[in-house]
């Protein structure tokens, strides 16, 4: 079904607005009738976080903002699925037209600006499915015009913590105007404590939900020591490496639309977001598991990312060019990893790589 859809829907899908085709697939999702996964072999299964994970390929915040098709992504072959970016309050977001394709790059850029239903709609979505199971992470953000922004934060963490399997502090978008200043040290060591505050007192009553904190890839290694001191000082239980990056490579070959503001994602993303996840790994000292995301399109680049470091791994912008397929073939090439001798278990090929990775050059950029 899913090779059926790939094939029909998807050349339909990229001659529409990116936006529009987005929608749309979210709509056809919401109410097809999907069959049941396949179980996934048991050598898939990972443990991280407190949680248990099926196989380690998540769907990335973004693509379900509004916790509409979960279980949809689910029945699709999704180990975990990540909804949101949340806010406390609606907001429209930033003005269209804010999503652009690079077909030729394989690449996406976004200034959505945190487009959200809100906390109590989206809530009651999640709320609606929580017997179904599964694991749903929440991605929360603050507003755009909050006065206090960490509050926001700590709302979230309490209004969600009954429904969410993990939360993930979203810091890093470029999108919103001034967030990512809360990666700075002071401002991040002031939210973690305040967001594992609220985490442990909504525990009493709602269980021990896990924090994970996403960067940006843009962040200097000064900065980056930073942050990982700081997430390890106040006990977060991991971190997502990372969001879309404001670079803007000049090998890019769609140059025109390469000089849209927001954030770059998909391939061209690849080999800075996989150095930072080695970055990462090597700082954190096994002391958090941590999730790689950006510009996986392969089965290669799914083991490559477990190599530099992740336990797990999320998609987003792939899925455009490569279509739904694209789980099943990073689980098959998983699977194969364990297969011809490199590895006996996937938490054996964890971080195999990560220090001769941050050895090399930096990715030009």
């Amino acid at each position: 079904m899913i090779s059926l859809f790939d094939r029909l829907a998807r050349p339909l899908l990229l001659a529409l607005d990116a936006e529009d085709a987005h929608a749309l697939t979210v709509r056809a999702l919401k109410f097809a009738p999907l069959p049941r996964p396949v179980p996934d072999d048991p050598a898939l299964a990972v443990r991280a976080f407190g949680l248990s994970f099926p196989n380690p390929v998540g769907m990335a915040a973004g693509f379900d903002k509004n916790g509409d098709v979960p279980d949809a992504l689910l029945r699709l072959g999704f180990g975990f699925v990540e909804v949101g970016t949340v806010t406390p309050k609606p907001q429209s977001g930033n003005p269209r037209p804010r999503l652009f394709r690079l077909p030729a790059d394989q690449g996406i850029i976004n200034r959505f600006g945190f487009n959200s239903d809100g906390e109590a709609r989206v809530l009651a979505r999640l709320a609606a499915r929580a017997s179904k199971g599964g694991i749903v992470g929440v991605n929360v953000g603050a507003n755009k015009a909050s006065e206090d922004r960490g509050a926001d934060y700590v709302r979230l963490i309490e209004v969600f913590a009954p429904v969410a399997s993990y939360f993930c502090v979203n810091i890093s978008s470029p999108n919103t105007p001034g967030l990512r200043e809360l990666q700075q040290a002071a401002a991040l060591d002031d939210l973690l404590a305040r967001v594992v505050a609220a985490r442990e007192r909504v525990a009493l009553t709602a269980g021990t939900t896990p924090v994970l904190v996403k960067i940006a890839p843009d962040l200097t290694l000064a900065e980056l020591d930073d942050v990982v001191a700081i997430a390890r000082r106040r006990r977060v239980d991991g971190m997502i490496v990372g969001n879309t990056t404001v670079k803007r490579p000049k090998w890019l070959k769609n140059k025109e639309t390469a000089h849209e503001t927001g954030g770059l994602s998909g391939r061209p993303l690849f080999r800075l977001s996989t150095r930072m996840l080695a970055e990462t790994f090597v700082r954190a000292e096994s002391q958090f598991p941590l999730i790689g995301v950006g510009g996986i399109n392969s089965g290669e680049t799914a083991v490559a990312k477990l190599r530099a470091g992740a336990s797990l791994i999320q998609l987003y912008s792939s899925l455009v060019f490569k279509g739904l397929g694209l789980v099943a073939d990073i689980k098959a090439a998983l699977l194969a990893a364990l297969t011809d001798g490199r590895a006996a278990s996937l938490e054996d090929l964890v971080g195999a790589d990560a220090a001769e990775m941050t050895a090399q050059d930096w990715p030009v950029y």
